[in-house]
């Protein structure tokens, strides 16, 4: 940990920065919380009457950002609002010594960088209650708020197999983070070679699973086993061409753009469910009939994604004591 002359005692706390620092029982106690929100916000309404809350948000955000505002004042916080130029790590303070003044000031963060996951990391050693709402590598609120949104449609003890298709994300691979932590569930990933999961790190996964709980592919196959949900994101995160793609890229991705012909095709002739996170273009990695039409759990997507900032902030501030 580094040393700061800055270093205060810290609120209590746990951060919240990857579904893999969570255990199998943490994930369903935090999925729960969500998909009871959704249903009934308020009866959480003033849980965290009080609770002071940053939401640090340096890069663009529509939905995570004005859904953790919503979530944080239904449970009756105080909030204060931090954009790229408000805080000091944009003229050279480490996150650590801006940690260590937050915690001064504040119970939890919310933190959306678009960043390295080591950035939060160093700031949870002196501010532990932060939340991950983005980093380049991960998006674990995200993934909550699509489980929410699948137990909703299939039930609550459903476990679907999921078709991802599209270069691996932030969004990909925390999706996959609840797969591994989720019994029976199963994550097929179809990405265009060189923009899949590394192999250590579907090793990994699947070590965290025990099992063959995510799988990955490089081309779509006439006949892929069939799934109950087909899962795609926008290939041009934060309006950048993916990482390491040359020129004409957008041809090489085309094979994995999502259509009502895909649907039916991974849901083995019956049009399996879809979802996307959102921001999308249209008519890139997904039709507009796809996006909008039956089957499209997007719209619920976006609405439980206040669900599943509201049990982020219980379970970082709270846990498991909620009364």
């Amino acid at each position: 940990m580094p040393d700061s002359p800055l270093s205060a005692e810290a609120p209590a706390g746990r951060p919240l920065l990857s579904l893999a620092g969570l255990t199998p029982d943490d994930l369903g106690f935090v999925a729960d919380l969500a998909s009871e929100f959704g249903r009934d916000p308020g009866r959480f309404a003033g849980l965290l009457a009080g609770s002071r809350v940053g939401l640090l948000f340096t890069a663009p955000s529509t939905r995570t950002r004005t859904s953790f505002w919503s979530a944080a004042t239904t449970l009756g916080c105080h909030i204060i609002h931090f954009g790229p130029g408000d805080i000091q790590v944009s003229t050279g303070e480490t996150w650590f010594d801006t940690g260590s003044v937050l915690a001064t000031y504040l119970d939890a963060v919310v933190a959306r960088t678009n960043g390295p996951q080591a950035d939060l990391e160093e700031m949870a050693t002196a501010m532990p209650a932060v939340v991950n709402a983005l980093t380049k590598e991960e998006h674990p609120t995200q993934s909550v708020a699509d489980l929410s949104a699948l137990r909703e449609y299939f039930g609550p003890d459903a476990r679907p197999g999921i078709a991802y298709l599209g270069p691996v994300n932030n969004t990909a691979r925390s999706l996959a983070q609840l797969v591994s932590l989720r019994d029976g569930m199963r994550l097929d990933v179809y990405s265009p070679a060189g923009h899949g999961l590394g192999e250590a790190e579907l090793v990994e996964l699947n070590r965290l699973a025990g099992r063959e709980a995510v799988r990955q592919f490089d081309t779509i196959p006439a006949a892929p086993e069939p799934v109950d949900a087909v899962y795609t994101c926008r290939w041009q995160s934060m309006g950048s061409a993916p990482e390491g793609a040359g020129e004409g890229w957008i041809e090489a991705f085309r094979p994995f753009a999502v259509s009502r012909e895909t649907l039916r095709l991974f849901g083995d002739g019956k049009p399996a469910v879809f979802l996307h996170d959102l921001p999308a273009i249209r008519g890139q990695e997904a039709t507009s009939d796809v996006l909008d039409g039956e089957g499209s759990l997007v719209a619920r997507q976006v609405f439980h994604k206040r669900s599943a900032a509201a049990a982020a902030l219980i379970w970082t501030l709270r846990g498991r004591d909620i009364g």
